[in-house]
């Protein structure tokens, strides 16, 4: 997938379909092999086999460690008085250099309508450090909204398994206008009007300086994703997912899926925070025999874990060429 289609799916464009004139010789033999009857019953074996294997949760232990100890730091900083992390999650300073958050960052410069030079710098950075780690993998293995609403899913999907609930979904397109939304209020008010409401900000400052009134928003947003929409605010309402896809789109850390060994069962998806860019794994749709995730992928790796025949793994683009 190109780095433009990445980037239309992310703002809510439909996932490309199977359609084999885009399809490489490859791609088109090997979707042509897996049609066969016996392919067909030995990926019937082989997923019966799979299936009885116990779920790695590898990826998600490491993610859940990387947003506890990320977060804190800052809290110890703050405790201890050492300075070395001044700040929160939304703006800080580390040993000096200054950190911000870069959705942050533009909403302060649209409020205030000028260029402020310590943005820039701490905006320059992070944009640096979340290129290398590949732009939206801030949200989960940062973003200690992202470990709560991880919690919350797992009660809405248990309701829903016993058909208590139902999932109410969005258009995934409602992100990228509420996106421009924001920034219009904060250029319009004077105001980051999406900082007050941010559970990013309001969870970063809660735990490093303590409660407030505010976590009551952050409880009435997990109240609704547990009992009516899914990850709501992840999928279809924070603008920091969309912020960092965009860096995420030239990323070099990834997430590659082969399918040469697919069993395209669907698993997957089943677990994907944003299961559209996954749509390649469906038999038939993947363009190449090896296909980079789009730049909407958070990177979390549960995927990865899920994965029966290790199709989906992480990749870092260039260093197969070096290896």
């Amino acid at each position: 997938m190109s780095i433009l289609s990445s980037l239309a799916v992310m703002l809510g464009a439909a996932p490309p379909t199977a359609d084999p004139k885009r399809q490489t010789e490859a791609a088109r033999e090997m979707h042509a092999f897996k049609r066969t009857a016996d392919q067909r019953k030995e990926r019937a074996e082989k997923l019966r086999h799979e299936r009885d294997l116990a779920r790695s949760h590898k990826w998600r232990n490491w993610r859940w460690l990387s947003i506890v100890a990320v977060n804190m730091i800052f809290v110890l900083s703050y405790q201890f008085d050492v300075q070395l992390v001044e700040g929160a999650l939304t703006a800080s300073r580390v040993i000096g250099f200054h950190f911000a958050d870069l959705n942050s960052a533009l909403q302060v410069m649209l409020a205030h309508k000028k260029i402020l030079i310590n943005l820039v710098i701490g905006t320059v950075t992070v944009f640096v450090l979340w290129w290398f780690l590949g732009g939206r993998s801030f949200c989960s293995w940062a973003c200690p909204y992202h470990l709560v609403a991880e919690w919350a899913e797992s009660l809405h999907l248990a309701l829903r398994r016993r058909k208590w609930i139902k999932d109410y979904e969005l258009h995934r397109g409602t992100r990228a206008v509420l996106y421009v939304l924001f920034a219009l209020a904060a250029f319009v008010t004077g105001y980051t009007v999406f900082e007050a409401i941010s559970p990013v900000g309001i969870l970063s400052r809660a735990i490093i300086y303590g409660p407030g009134l505010a976590l009551i928003w952050v409880a009435g947003l997990l109240v609704w994703e547990i009992f009516v929409s899914r990850r709501a605010w992840c999928r279809y309402i924070c603008p920091i997912g969309i912020t960092y896809a965009f860096v995420g789109a030239i990323s070099p850390v990834r997430i590659q899926y082969d399918m040469t060994e697919c069993l395209h069962e669907g698993d997957c998806r089943k677990v994907c925070l944003v299961p559209h860019v996954l749509e390649m794994t469906k038999m038939g749709y993947a363009d190449d025999v090896k296909v980079g995730i789009g730049s909407d992928c958070t990177r979390c790796g549960l995927c990865v874990d899920v994965c029966p025949t290790n199709s989906l793994l992480f990749h870092v683009k260039g260093m197969d060429k070096l290896l």
